[in-house]
């Protein structure tokens, strides 16, 4: 259920519909945000009527929630979803994850759903049962067993549960997901395991592969900055500091934020322009970092290896002049043509703060943001 001016008469008739379908008088409006809590800050309802359902929905949609998961300043909803409410005998929690550790696949099973798995694996980690898939084997009958013994699941119920952990693990492989989280799956009384709310994530170096769930990507749901950056190939991650970073390497980018933060700075951002960045490309990630109003400085951190330092050094002027930037830039370059890059920089006649070292660098980005 979408925005718009008529969301309750909508909502009202997608209530109606499942009654139909259903008829157990009971629905579930939720709001369908990407953090999770959603609950606790008053995102689902569960309504005893039709008029109850159109209700929560109108209600819901346009509020800002406010969960462990959004932040400080919240999400705002911009859809419901309407089902059918479920008789529950039991709730768990369960999900599929990738262990990097062993190179397997963990399924993880427990009786405490409902809760936040954190809280459970911190107050009662002997309550989360951990089954390691080798891929190379796939999903066996045995794992079904253990987990259903896991739950505590009856002989009966074991039988349809190992048909649906199966289910899970094939829809993980093929899909290239990196997790599947439900929370919770519940058990109805008439026997039935039922996946009330999931979280899916998925490998994005996979998603050439499957167009038809990049195709429900929502652009609504994601930072601006992000869905920028996705469309020029950056790999940005937003951050609450006020210091702009434009790195090549994700080691190297992740260096460049601890030193701002060794020496009192913030970063306001994770920003790898790739070893192959072009000067239209550093381009692209200067809006991107200037974009984010929090920004009082930009710190510039380039090796150059595939990536040449003058030709970086180009991008860095171009898009400084085509911005108009009117924050302190700071640049630091080493390797491949580093000379020719510093050259570049100290005769384009703009305020860049050159930088000898990554120390010097993250010292004069401070205290040019005013740490």
């Amino acid at each position: 259920m979408e925005e718009g001016a008529d969301v309750r008469e909508r909502a009202e008739a997608a209530a109606r519909e499942l009654q139909n379908e259903c008829g157990n008088g009971v629905w579930v409006v939720k709001a369908q945000i990407h953090a999770g809590g959603r609950g606790k800050a008053g995102g689902v309802k569960v309504c005893k009527d039709i008029p109850a359902a159109g209700a929560a929905a109108q209600e819901i949609i346009g509020r800002t929630l406010v969960t462990p998961q959004t932040g400080a300043g919240g999400k705002k909803v911009h859809k419901t979803w309407i089902e059918e409410g479920s008789d529950i005998a039991k709730e768990f929690y369960f999900s599929i994850l990738i262990d990097r550790a062993t190179a397997r696949v963990m399924m993880m099973a427990s009786t405490e759903g409902g809760m936040e798995i954190e809280e459970v694996a911190a107050k009662h980690p002997e309550k989360i049962a951990k089954i390691a898939v080798d891929p190379v084997t796939g999903f066996m009958p045995f794992h079904g067993r253990r987990l259903a013994s896991a739950l505590g699941l009856s002989a009966e119920e074991t039988k349809d549960a190992a048909g649906f952990f199966k289910a899970l693990y094939t829809c993980f492989m093929a899909e290239d997901c990196s997790l599947i989280e439900i929370n919770p799956l519940v058990l109805t009384k008439q026997g039935k395991l039922l996946a009330l709310d999931a979280k899916v994530n998925f490998d994005d170096n996979a998603m050439f592969r499957h167009p038809e769930t990049a195709a429900l990507r929502d652009l609504q749901e994601e930072n601006p900055q992000d869905v920028a950056a996705s469309k020029h190939d950056l790999a940005y991650i937003a951050l609450d500091g006020t210091i702009g970073c434009l790195v090549n390497g994700a080691g190297l980018a992740m260096a460049t934020m601890d030193i701002i933060k060794l020496h009192g700075g913030a970063p306001a951002n994770f920003l790898d322009v790739g070893g192959s960045a072009s000067k239209e490309k550093v381009t692209e990630a200067f809006k991107i970092i200037l974009s984010d109003p929090k920004v009082r400085a930009i710190m510039v951190n380039i090796f150059g290896g595939i990536m040449k330092c003058d030709i970086i050094a180009e991008g860095v002027v171009a898009a400084a002049r085509g911005l108009e930037l009117k924050v302190p830039l700071v640049v630091r370059l080493e390797g491949t043509h580093v000379e020719k890059g510093k050259e570049i920089l100290a005769k384009s006649g703009l305020k860049i703060i050159p930088a000898d070292s990554l120390a010097d660098a993250a010292q004069k980005a401070v205290k040019a943001a005013g740490g």
